[in-house]
């Protein structure tokens, strides 16, 4: 079902309901309807509800960055939990697990750059370090995401006639690069994909101001020349797309730097934007918290096991199942392993 903590008798992330779930984020690979009692923070809480409905769970227990609590209340086993910032999407956290003198860290999906629309990523010393892994592989190190978002801006000023439609998934990716177009000068309405709407309007009600918005529905044949419309990913490739004027497709995507990805998606414009850590980012955490050990999962794993052997650090993959990335982010292929691991057993 996902990581499981014995002494503390919950899981964190499950894959399929549970009794008791710890969740670092929104994204529907970590977040899932159905368990008997939730905690995370009030955001992911917030994202859940919208997604799912409020009933997506019995109980549901928020708390806020840095509060050291426990599930319900109770204290089982001796074991407290801290949610720490993971700088991946709204809401996003790290769960820190203590339990007699072991200090455990659960990552979640994170990344390290900044981010207008979320808490910055806060390394926490600890013995474990529970890793991701989706671009755990040296050729994935991902420019700056306003340097991506520019050349967007400049194609927008060399194709004036030509609607710009990018394709980002709907929680976290559209929110940041709606964001990162307003800082760079972008003061124009963007159009949205009516599939973003709630979640964006989730942003707004959380203090990230993301300018005019209008929606796409019911505009007509041949329009937003020289406008930009951000659309689920499938959307751009759908009828949707030719709608509008001779429409430049681009899409906001870590694997965008793979170049076979983008033309087998008809992408224009690829913009490599990830709310994932690229290979530096994360290899610059491991030798910063300089754990006694960490573990990877949900991802390329051989990569990172490799430069862990050659660096001295003491790891092992967790091979769990179920975590590709909302909107096939994640590289497609087999699942393997069990699907569960202990945490802090």
């Amino acid at each position: 079902a996902g990581l499981y903590c014995p002494p503390g008798d919950f899981y964190i992330d499950p894959v399929r309901p549970v009794d008791r779930a710890v969740v670092t984020h929104g994204h529907s690979d970590h977040a899932r309807a159905g368990h008997g009692a939730v905690l995370a923070t009030r955001q992911t809480l917030a994202i859940m509800a919208e997604r799912y409905g409020v009933d997506f769970t019995a109980r549901e227990q928020a708390v806020e960055y840095g509060e050291r609590t426990s599930l319900n209340g109770v204290v089982i086993g001796g074991v407290d939990l801290r949610l720490v910032p993971a700088g991946h999407v709204l809401g996003s956290a790290q769960i820190e697990v203590r339990w007699k003198g072991l200090t455990m860290v659960v990552s979640g999906d994170y990344k390290r750059r900044r981010d207008p629309t979320c808490a910055l990523f806060e390394p926490i010393p600890c013995h474990v370090f529970i890793s991701e892994a989706t671009f755990g592989l040296p050729v994935f190190n991902h420019p700056p995401a306003e340097e991506e978002v520019a050349r967007l801006v400049r194609s927008l000023g060399q194709f004036p006639e030509r609607a710009h439609l990018v394709g980002a998934y709907a929680l976290g990716k559209a929110q940041r690069v709606i964001k990162l177009l307003r800082e760079a000068g972008w003061a124009r309405p963007i159009y949205v994909h009516g599939a973003m709407e709630r979640l964006n309007a989730l942003y707004e009600r959380e203090g990230v101001d993301l300018g005019p918005l209008r929606t796409t529905r019911d505009l007509p044949k041949g329009s937003l020349g020289g406008e930009v419309a951000i659309a689920p990913p499938s959307a751009i490739q759908d009828r949707w797309a030719r709608r509008f004027a001779d429409p430049v497709t681009a899409f906001a995507s870590g694997w965008m730097g793979v170049r076979a990805r983008a033309r087998q998606r008809g992408v224009e414009l690829p913009l490599v934007i990830s709310d994932h850590a690229d290979w530096t980012e994360l290899t610059d955490t491991f030798t910063e918290l300089k754990p006694d050990e960490v573990w990877i999962t949900h991802g390329r794993e051989e990569g990172l096991l490799r430069w862990a052997e050659i660096n001295g650090q003491k790891a092992r993959a967790l091979r769990l199942v179920g975590y590709d990335d909302e909107d096939d982010e994640a590289v497609s292929g087999p699942a393997q392993g069990s699907g569960e691991a202990t945490a802090a057993s």
